[in-house]
């Protein structure tokens, strides 16, 4: 199982928690944690990423292990403790303003 962590915002449209918890096939890579996420959670469909290119929206961000993976390959492997669940694939909203 994959632990994802929400922003507050996607936790308030997908009706969860903080955390949930996804079954991903391997390899994991974000691409197959978000398109497991949006099947068990089809409200949240276009919100993290566009429906057509799949790329991510620019306010968000992905942190895997503490690193921000944000621009890493879409379809590279995720590090191994979040492949095994025991650390969280985190998408945080970024912060903007001038």
């Amino acid at each position: 199982m994959i632990q994802v962590g929400l922003p507050a915002n996607l936790q308030t449209l997908a009706g969860t928690g903080r955390f949930v918890e996804l079954e991903v096939a391997e390899p994991v890579t974000q691409r197959s944690v978000l398109d497991a996420l949006e099947r068990a959670y089809p409200q949240l469909l276009g919100t993290i990423r566009d429906p057509k290119t799949k790329k991510r929206r620019p306010l968000l961000r992905f942190f895997a292990c503490e690193e921000d993976w944000s621009d890493v390959g879409i379809d590279e492997p995720l590090p191994a403790d979040v492949a095994s669940g025991k650390e969280p694939l985190l998408i945080i909203g970024a912060i903007a303003g001038g």
